[in-house]
């Protein structure tokens, strides 16, 4: 009876389950996941200071570099004119659009290629040819396919994302241990069971990898679309800011870009949180 007494005591006070040493590792743990954090934010302190300073004091000209001061004044007459959050919205909702189909479309390929041996040696040659061709050299083409607005800027979007996605995750399908395929087939699991219970797990980090590589993929598609297509959007910013040679409008249309981008890319952290949570509870 004692020692169940004591065994409830040490699950309320969690501490007494674990040594001292323990405490020290994850101690050290989060005082170098601080230290990190605290690093990277002073180089970006000190880089935008720099960047001022520079400026300031005409060692470079903010004609050709803007300044951070005049980024953020570029940014509130934005706002104030209502340009901001709609050339913003504009970008952001292609770039989602795109990342989100062909991310979809590239997991379902992959998962039939994977499924199907002989359609995907079949495909193989294919999938290497249509990666290795210039996207922005098909840009006539799609314009001509689906017009000079969102839907060719969308479509761009895909055909950068799609191939790389296929390819990769595919890649991790087949890596998968074989002897522990062939034990899985031996206890009388079907191939769709295999996939649940071995396969998808096994690629969870490729996957979420895959869709980190996206994010900047999808950035980059929807920003060459705008540059063919678009009659608003930071890459039509961009484009005009470049036009009149106003480089302060060209880097606040860049560090928006970098906001955004973080943002999207945060999100696809989390998900991969929620994701290891999951598979590993």
């Amino acid at each position: 009876m004692k020692k169940t007494i004591n065994y409830n005591k040490r699950l309320r006070n969690p501490k007494q389950m674990f040594s001292k040493a323990h405490f020290d590792y994850l101690k050290k743990f989060r005082t170098r996941k601080l230290l990190i954090s605290f690093t990277q934010i002073l180089i970006l302190v000190i880089f935008l200071l720099s960047w001022e300073l520079l400026t300031k004091y005409e060692v470079v000209s903010s004609f050709f570099f803007s300044s951070p001061s005049k980024i953020i004044k570029t940014i509130g007459e934005l706002y104030s004119s209502g340009e901001l959050f709609y050339h913003a919205k504009i970008t952001l909702s292609e770039t989602l659009i795109g990342f989100v189909i062909a991310t979809g479309i590239g997991f379902l390929v992959a998962f039939v290629l994977w499924y199907c041996d002989f359609l995907r040696r079949v495909s193989e040659p294919y999938l290497v040819v249509l990666n290795s061709l210039p996207k922005i050299a098909l840009g006539p083409i799609i314009i001509i396919w689906f017009g000079a607005g969102s839907k060719a800027i969308i479509f761009m979007c895909i055909l950068i994302i799609i191939i790389v996605t296929i390819m990769n995750i595919l890649n991790s399908f087949t890596s998968c241990d074989k002897q522990l395929i062939a034990l899985a087939k031996s206890l009388g699991a079907n191939k769709f069971q295999i996939f649940i219970k071995l396969i998808l797990p096994n690629s969870l980090k490729d996957i979420v990898s895959t869709l980190k590589i996206n994010v900047g993929l999808s950035w980059i598609g929807s920003i060459m679309g705008e540059y063919l297509v678009s009659k608003a959007g930071l890459g039509y910013l961009l484009i005009y800011g470049g036009q009149v040679f106003n480089l302060n409008l060209v880097m606040t249309s860049t560090v928006i870009l970098c906001v955004l981008a973080s943002a999207m890319y945060f999100i696809v952290a989390l998900f991969e949180k929620l994701m290891n949570k999951v598979y590993h509870s």
